[in-house]
């Protein structure tokens, strides 16, 4: 992963992402897929299903397709300084870059007795993810998903020329559903446990970036799909702002809690910073020091 050295001046864009979990024999694991190595976003790295909020996001009416109104879902993100009308189009997006990306489809209906597979036949026939659950008189299922942090990007990203302020959720796979990558956007997709994700990025098998490692180091505290769902339904997400320095030309990546950041506070668990070294983003203290 090439290191990015511009600073962007643009305010960043809204995203959102479902990091989706199971119960394994061994334990909690975690669904990544592969960008595209074309993708002028994260090419050839491993990352959680999702994108950029849509202006159709916003559009969909959430009294008739949605399990919760505005209200709550505004509320569910605790963030007073946006609208309820930005808060649904937060939860439309993280729902409809799920199923766009990985086939998984947070909603339920009478009408079909496998909405997923009638869903994807629609969008492959062109029809637009509002417009599908129409049709198909679904409703998601935004209680599914618990909010988990907020990453807004700094202005000198690390590993890429985009900024984005992007909400993350966590959740379940509903059961009869199969998670995999969509051939287009992502070329691969895999199941792992989140210390075996590390593991494999350390070992240089898989590419990972920032906001995916620290995500992976906070969920590896976690032994169950139960525990991260508490976890995330007992506080607030926490807003993880990072700041980057080069110091004698080695770009350094501070956290919330770090004695370099603004905020003094830790937003999570693990390391304060990532130092950029050997084409990779490292804590003090090798492997382990990512657990400190």
């Amino acid at each position: 992963m090439e290191l990015n050295l511009e600073t962007i001046s643009t305010p960043p864009r809204p995203a959102a992402t479902v990091v989706l979990l199971r119960d394994a024999p061994a334990g909690l694991e975690v669904f990544l897929m592969k960008r595209h190595g074309l993708s002028d976003v994260l090419g050839g790295a491993y990352v959680f299903p999702g994108g950029k909020v849509d202006a159709a996001d916003a559009e969909l009416d959430m009294l008739a397709h949605g399990d919760q109104a505005p209200s709550a879902l505004h509320a569910g993100l605790g963030e007073s300084d946006i609208s309820e009308a930005t808060a649904s189009a937060l939860y439309v997006a993280a729902l409809r870059e799920a199923f766009e990306e990985s086939g998984v489809l947070f909603a339920q209906g009478d009408v079909v007795a496998q909405p997923a597979a009638h869903a994807a036949a629609l969008l492959r026939d062109g029809l637009g993810f509002n417009a599908m659950l129409a049709q198909l008189t679904l409703r998601l299922q935004t209680q599914a998903i618990q909010p988990w942090s907020r990453w807004i990007t700094p202005v000198q990203p690390s590993v890429m020329n985009k900024r984005f302020d992007t909400r993350f959720f966590v959740a379940a796979v509903p059961g009869g559903q199969v998670a995999r990558h969509d051939d287009f956007e992502t070329t691969e997709s895999i199941w792992l446990s989140p210390r075996e994700a590390l593991l494999q990025y350390w070992s240089g098998q898989i590419e990972l970036a920032p906001p995916q490692i620290m995500s992976l180091v906070h969920l590896a505290r976690h032994s169950a799909v139960a525990s991260v769902l508490a976890a995330a339904r007992a506080r607030r997400p926490p807003v993880i702002q990072p700041e980057s320095f080069d110091d004698d030309g080695e770009r350094m990546i501070c956290y919330p809690g770090d004695q370099r950041h603004t905020v003094r506070e830790a937003a999570l668990p693990g390391p304060t910073r990532l130092f950029y070294r050997n084409k990779r983003f490292e804590p003090l203290g090798g492997f382990e020091g990512l657990f400190s």
